[in-house]
């Protein structure tokens, strides 16, 4: 029987000379941060392993453990079938440039269909070179100032990381924490509305007279447009309750 090789389902992030052994640590936990794990060390300044990336890892010193090393850029790219390149400035080059967005549904669909696809970020004192860049199959544009496009090497490493998240994973772009409570029912929503009506009634609120249709009709279209949940109703029941009784103790 053959032994079965597993594709990844994931790119690796290639970091191409990094200059300092906390960038490493920091860049694992942003990769961590994503549930990606396949880093590639290209000839840290500092040697490997470094002491100072496990420190600043904090919980993803596994990726560390298990990154691989390599000696130049052709060796970390031998197994990859599309690399993608980040930088934040313009290059003299010819090739295709994506946002970081785009550029991970491009890998995902890439990855999806059998290839292995790397990502490269560059060293924190000047990024990629070109001599780098020019092994790329493509550019990650990383929309920054553009009189200020310093990206540190672990910001680039979680902006990339959340782009993968989001094209790999169903998120809601946006939700209500509900806090231990529930939207409040129409019908909940409408005894609010007729206690008020008949405490505000009694308070002499809708004067004159021949504008109490139209008070009653405003107040009650407020009261549906608002969304509330059970809990803002019990509350706003209070207060009403509470200040008929101050009231009536005056």
């Amino acid at each position: 029987m053959s032994d079965v090789v597993s594709l990844p389902e994931q790119p690796a992030f290639v970091l191409v000379r990094p200059q300092m052994g906390e960038n490493i640590g920091a860049a694992a936990r942003a990769m961590w941060n994503f549930a990606l794990d396949r880093m590639v060390l290209v000839a840290p300044r500092d040697g490997w392993p470094n002491p100072s990336a496990v420190a600043m890892a904090s919980g993803a010193g596994r990726l560390l453990d298990e990154a691989r090393l390599a000696a130049d850029l052709p060796e970390a790219l031998g197994d990859a079938d599309f690399v993608f390149a980040t930088t934040a400035r313009e290059r003299d080059l010819t090739k295709p440039v994506f946002d970081p967005q785009a550029a991970m549904v491009e890998a995902a669909a890439r990855i999806a269909a059998g290839q292995r696809v790397s990502v490269l970020f560059g060293p924190e004192r000047a990024g990629l070179e070109n001599e780098d860049i020019a092994r790329a199959n493509a550019i990650i544009s990383v929309p920054v100032n553009p009189v200020f496009a310093s990206l540190n090497l672990a910001q680039c490493v979680l902006l990339v990381g959340y782009e993968w998240q989001r094209v790999r994973a169903e998120i809601t772009a946006e939700r209500m924490a509900m806090a231990g409570t529930d939207w409040a029912s129409g019908a909940e929503v409408e005894h609010l509305a007729q206690h008020y009506e008949d405490r505000m009634q009694e308070a002499g609120f809708f004067f004159p007279a021949h504008k109490a249709a139209s008070m009653k009709l405003n107040l009650r279209n407020m009261w549906s447009r608002m969304p509330m949940t059970r809990a803002d109703v019990q509350m706003l029941h209070g207060m009403m309750r509470q200040m008929v009784r101050w009231k009536d103790r005056e």
